[in-house]
């Protein structure tokens, strides 16, 4: 049986840092718009702040639909599934929000991740948690972690932030979602606190 949480305790937290994957959930207000189901890895990359609060780094990529559709109304699910050890899924649903290099919280937030801070950041997702809930996860299966892809963090590795920043401007599907919200704010501001170079 599941069950639901009011905070997030340290059984809990302990379970979210030993998964080296998690899935992040979000969706337009449209009922014609689509659904985004994206997996985020890369170790460190997420952080739970509080007890009711959860952030990520969002690095550059491909597509910013969950930045479009938090943009638009803030809803968010995050999950946690066990690989290994006894069944469980973990979510929070909840209200999140895109913290931008020109935000006043960024400076803060960042340093947060410690070596996680890389190339290629774009902003920090704060996920502020309505409800915490886990269910059993017996039909999950078994799977070994053997190690970190190192493909995204080398390409943006490549790239000065000022080619970054022209590679997100250039990328229809960073600037606005595929149903056509806005999503990343471009120019996208330089980085002033110093990024670490991989």
């Amino acid at each position: 049986m599941g069950k639901t949480y009011e905070r997030i305790d340290d059984r809990l937290r302990a379970f979210i840092d030993a998964q080296p994957v998690f899935f992040v959930a979000s969706a337009p207000l449209s009922g014609d718009g689509h659904v985004n189901l994206s997996p985020k890895g890369r170790a460190g990359t997420l952080a739970v702040l509080d007890e009711h609060t959860v952030a990520y780094l969002d690095f550059g990529g491909s597509h910013a639909e969950t930045i479009a559709h938090l943009r638009e109304n803030g809803r968010i699910t995050l999950m946690w599934c066990a690989f290994t050890g006894p069944p469980k899924v973990l979510r929070v649903h909840g209200r999140g929000e895109p913290v931008f290099r020109d935000d006043p919280r960024w400076t803060d937030l960042v340093p947060k991740f410690g070596d996680a801070d890389g190339p290629g950041l774009r902003a920090v997702i704060l996920v502020h948690a309505e409800l915490i809930s886990d269910s059993c996860g017996f039909a999950v299966p078994f799977m070994d972690y053997r190690e970190e892809r190192t493909q995204h963090a080398q390409y943006f590795g490549r790239k000065s932030d000022a080619q970054f920043a022209t590679y997100c401007e250039r990328k229809e599907t960073n600037v606005a979602s595929i149903d056509g919200l806005p999503a990343l704010p471009v120019p996208l501001p330089e980085r002033t606190d110093h990024a670490p170079v991989h």
